[in-house]
C-alpha cells in the first residue's frame, strides 16, 4: 500500500513539474472560488465554517510542504480561497446601507451624483443623494410620517422633464415614485437587488415634473464624457450609427436603439459595444504609433532617447485616460491592466501576450471589485481573452498558423482560417456564460465576427479617431462620413445574421451547479498544457448534459404574484395579464427558454378567463393540471373563490387568500410569495424552484429597513379596492 501511494505521489509530482509554468494561473481561480463560495453559502455561520476549513487545508499543506510541490500548491490554494471569501465578505459589509422599506411617492431635494442619458429610450438616469423629504401625497386615515430615504437612489426622468443646465453636483427638487431595488422576478433572472447593494443604491424609481434646480446648475450642463457622446452622435448621424459610434469612443450605449441593440446581441456582436480589450488596444496602438512617428522626425531625439519606451509611456497614459473617460467599468479596467502589463513586458523585453498577463489582470480586478466575479461582464471578458491567448499558446496551433514562406494567397487563406478558428473557440467558450446569464446565445457569431472585428478595428475606430482629431480644426466631415458608412455595414451584418432562422439558441434557466461544472471543465482545459487537460472535458460534458436535461418550467410566477406565464401545448408561453410590460414579458420568455414573445392566456382555447380570474389546463407528466390565478386587484366573493380553489391543483394570487382556499397541490398567494420570491415550476417532475431560500442571510436580503413592510403597505392599498362578484362567476 505505501508503495502504491508513493507511486501516485511520484507521478503527481512529475505531472506538476511538467505544468510548473501553468501553476500560477490557478491563483485567481482559487481567489474566485472563495468569492463564489460566499455567494453560494447562505449565512455567516456557513461563511465562517468555509473560511476555517480553507485555512485548515492550507495549514495542512504547509505542514506537508517538504514532501513535494503538491502540498505547497494546496497551501497556496487554501489561503487564496480563504482570502477570496474574506475579501467579498468584508466588501459586502463595508458597503452596508439602508434600503427603502416600502414603495413611496415623495417630494424631496437631492444632490445629483451621476447623469446617464438613455437617448434611445428618451430617458435620463440620475444617481441622487437625497437631502430632505418635503412631502408625501395625502391619504385617507391617519397622516403618514415622512419617510426616510436611503443615502443613494436611482431615478429615471423623461427627457422633456429634465431641467436645462443640469450637472453633477446640482441640488434638485423633484417628486418621484420610489421602490426598493427589485429582486429577480423569477429564478434565473437578473438580480438587480444584489447589484444595487454593492453599488450603494437603496431605492429606484421614476421622477416626474415639476423638477427644478435649487442650486448648482452649470453653464454647459454636461460633463466631458456626455459632451463627447453628444458630439459624436451629432457628427456621425442619428439612430444606431451615432449610438454605436459614441459607444465605441466613450462606452455610452444609451443612444443605441433597442432593435439595433437586440440585433447586435442576437448576432454575437454585442461585445463590440462594450469598451474592452479591442478598444483599449486600438487606442494604445494608435497613440504609440503617432508618438513614435512624431519623435522619430527629430534626429536629436531619435539618436539620444529610447523612442519606443517613450511611446509606450504615452500609450500607458492613453490607456488610463481612456479607462477613466469611459466610466471605468470592469471590462475596461481589466483591459487597461492588461495593456499596462503588456507595455511593461515590452519595455523589459519579455513575451507580452500570455495567460499570466490575463491572470494578473483577473487578480487586480478581484482585489478591487470582488463582487464583479458573479457578473456576466467579468466572466465574458476574461473567458474570451483566456480562450484567445490559450489557443495562441497551443504548440500545435503555433505550428499550423505560425509565420512561414508562402504566397500571399496562401497566407491570406491561413490567416482567415486562424481567424475563423479563433472565433469558433471564443464562441464555444462564451456559450455557457451567455446561456446561464441571458438564457440564449448567438449561433453564427463566429462567422459574423470574421468581418465585424477587422471592420471595427481597422476601419471604424481609426476613422473615428481621425474624425475627432480633425474636428479640432473643423475638417472632420470626410472621416465622419467614412465612420458612418462602416457602421452602416456593421449594422447590416448584425441584422442579417440575427434574422437567419435559428440564429439564437434559447435555453431555460440552468442549475447553478451545472454551470459550475462547465466553468471548472473549461478552466481545466484552458490552463493545463499536458494531456491531463483532456479530463476537463468530462466535467464540461456533465455540466452541459445536466443543463440541457433540465426541464423547461411549465409555470413561472413573479415575486409579486401579478404576472404568471404558463407553457402551452405547442411550447410557447402564455401570459396571465393582457397588459404586461415589455421588460416583464422578455424576462418570462428568456427564463422560460423561448425566443418568441409570449401570447395572451385569455386568447387560448384551453383557458377560461374573466376580468378577475383565469382558469387553465396543462397536460404534463401523464395527467391534467388545473391552474387558477387572480388577474385583477378586486376581491372575489369568498364562497365563490373557495369553491373554485377546491377544484384546481394550483392557485396563484397577488393578495392573501382565505384559509379555506385549499387547492389540491400548491397555493402561491402573497404571504407565500413574500417568503419564496419568484417561482418556477416543472409540473411533470413536481419541481419547484424559488428566488428566495430559507435561511439566506446575504446582506441585500437582510438589509436594514428591508422586509415585508414594503409589501404590507401595497397590500393595504389593494385591500381598499371594491369587491366584485364577476370573477368566479365568469369561470362557471
Amino acid at each position: 500500500m505505501p508503495r502504491g501511494w508513493f507511486g501516485v505521489g511520484a507521478r503527481l509530482e512529475t505531472w506538476l513539474e511538467a505544468e510548473r509554468d501553468q501553476l500560477p494561473l490557478w491563483l485567481p481561480v482559487a481567489l474566485g472560488a472563495g468569492i463564489a463560495l460566499w455567494f453560494v453559502l447562505p449565512d455567516a455561520a456557513a461563511w465562517e465554517a468555509a473560511g476555517l476549513l480553507a485555512i485548515a487545508v492550507a495549514l495542512l499543506g504547509v505542514a506537508l510542504a517538504r514532501h513535494g510541490r503538491a502540498a505547497r500548491i494546496v497551501a497556496v490554494g487554501g489561503f487564496a480561497v480563504a482570502i477570496g471569501l474574506g475579501l467579498i465578505w468584508w466588501r459586502a459589509e463595508r458597503v452596508t446601507h439602508a434600503v427603502l422599506a416600502e414603495p413611496t411617492i415623495a417630494t424631496f431635494t437631492a444632490r445629483v451624483e451621476r447623469i446617464e442619458p438613455l437617448a434611445a429610450r428618451d430617458l435620463v438616469r440620475l444617481r441622487l443623494a437625497p437631502l430632505q423629504v418635503l412631502a408625501v401625497p395625502a391619504t385617507r386615515g391617519p397622516a403618514r410620517p415622512l419617510p426616510t430615504l436611503p443615502a443613494h437612489i436611482r431615478v429615471n426622468l423623461v427627457d422633456a422633464d429634465v431641467p436645462a443646465r443640469l450637472v453633477p453636483g446640482a441640488i434638485l427638487e423633484l417628486s418621484a415614485r420610489l421602490m426598493p431595488p427589485p429582486p429577480p422576478g423569477v429564478p434565473g433572472a437578473y438580480d438587480y437587488e444584489r447589484s444595487a447593494w454593492f453599488d450603494g443604491i437603496g431605492a429606484t424609481g421614476r421622477g416626474f415634473a415639476p423638477i427644478r434646480i435649487v442650486s448648482g446648475g452649470g453653464a454647459g450642463g454636461v460633463g466631458l464624457r456626455q459632451a463627447l457622446s453628444q458630439h459624436i452622435q451629432q457628427q456621425a448621424g442619428g439612430g444606431g450609427v451615432g449610438g454605436i459610434a459614441a459607444a465605441l469612443a466613450t462606452g455610452d450605449q444609451g443612444g443605441i436603439p433597442l432593435d439595433d441593440n437586440e440585433a447586435m446581441r442576437r448576432s454575437g456582436l454585442a461585445h463590440l459595444l462594450s469598451v474592452s480589450g479591442l478598444h483599449i488596444t486600438a487606442a494604445v496602438g494608435a497613440v504609440m504609433l503617432l508618438v513614435g512617428r512624431l519623435l522619430a522626425l527629430s534626429p536629436w531625439i531619435a539618436l539620444r532617447t529610447r523612442v519606443p519606451l517613450i511611446a509606450a509611456g504615452a500609450g500607458a497614459l492613453a490607456a488610463i485616460g481612456y479607462t477613466l473617460l469611459t466610466g471605468a467599468e470592469v471590462p475596461t479596467i481589466r483591459s487597461c491592466v492588461a495593456a499596462l502589463l503588456v507595455l511593461v513586458a515590452l519595455a523589459l523585453g519579455r513575451q507580452a501576450l500570455t495567460l499570466r498577463l490575463v491572470a494578473a489582470g483577473a487578480v487586480v480586478v478581484l482585489l478591487l471589485y470582488p463582487e464583479a466575479l458573479v457578473g456576466p461582464s467579468f466572466q465574458l471578458s476574461f473567458a474570451a481573452v483566456a480562450a484567445i491567448v490559450s489557443l495562441n499558446e497551443h504548440p500545435q496551433l503555433r505550428a499550423w498558423f505560425g509565420p512561414r514562406e508562402q504566397s500571399r494567397l496562401a497566407r491570406l487563406g491561413r490567416e482567415l482560417a486562424s481567424l475563423l478558428l479563433t472565433g469558433i473557440v471564443v464562441e464555444l467558450a462564451l456559450l455557457p456564460i451567455a446561456l446561464f446569464h441571458f438564457h440564449k446565445a448567438g449561433i453564427y457569431g463566429a462567422v459574423a465576427n470574421i468581418v465585424a472585428i477587422p471592420l471595427t478595428t481597422f476601419v471604424t475606430m481609426p476613422c473615428e479617431a481621425l474624425a475627432l482629431l480633425f474636428d479640432t480644426v473643423g475638417a472632420g466631415l470626410p472621416f465622419w462620413w467614412l465612420t458612418a458608412r462602416s457602421l452602416d455595414l456593421l449594422l447590416w451584418i448584425a441584422h442579417v445574421t440575427a434574422a437567419i432562422p435559428g440564429a439564437v439558441a434559447p435555453l431555460p434557466a440552468m442549475p447553478g451547479a451545472a454551470y459550475g461544472l462547465m466553468v471548472a471543465g473549461g478552466l481545466w482545459i484552458a490552463l493545463w498544457r499536458t494531456r491531463w487537460r483532456r479530463l476537463g472535458a468530462v466535467s464540461l460534458l456533465i455540466g452541459l448534459v445536466w443543463a440541457l436535461a433540465t426541464p423547461a418550467p411549465d409555470l413561472l410566477v413573479t415575486g409579486d404574484g401579478r404576472h404568471v406565464a404558463i407553457r402551452t401545448a405547442d411550447g410557447a408561453l402564455a401570459l396571465l395579464r393582457d397588459r404586461t410590460g415589455d421588460y416583464t414579458a422578455d424576462t418570462l420568455a428568456e427564463n422560460g427558454g423561448v425566443s418568441d414573445l409570449p401570447v395572451l392566456l385569455s386568447e387560448r382555447r384551453d383557458a377560461r378567463c374573466s376580468r378577475d380570474l383565469c382558469l387553465t389546463r396543462r397536460m404534463a407528466g401523464g395527467r391534467e393540471w388545473r391552474v387558477l390565478a387572480t388577474r385583477s386587484g378586486y376581491r372575489v366573493p369568498t364562497a365563490d373563490l373557495v369553491a373554485a380553489c377546491a377544484g384546481v391543483d394550483i392557485v396563484i394570487s397577488e393578495r392573501r387568500l382565505p384559509r379555506r382556499c385549499v387547492p389540491r397541490w400548491l397555493r402561491l398567494d402573497r404571504p407565500t410569495l413574500e417568503r419564496t420570491g419568484g417561482v418556477a415550476i416543472a409540473l411533470a417532475s413536481r419541481t419547484v424552484r424559488t428566488v428566495r431560500h430559507a435561511g439566506d442571510r446575504h446582506p441585500w436580503i437582510a438589509a436594514p429597513d428591508a422586509g415585508t413592510a414594503r409589501r404590507r403597505w401595497a397590500g393595504e392599498m389593494r385591500s381598499r379596492s371594491t369587491p366584485t362578484a364577476s370573477g368566479a362567476a365568469g369561470l362557471r
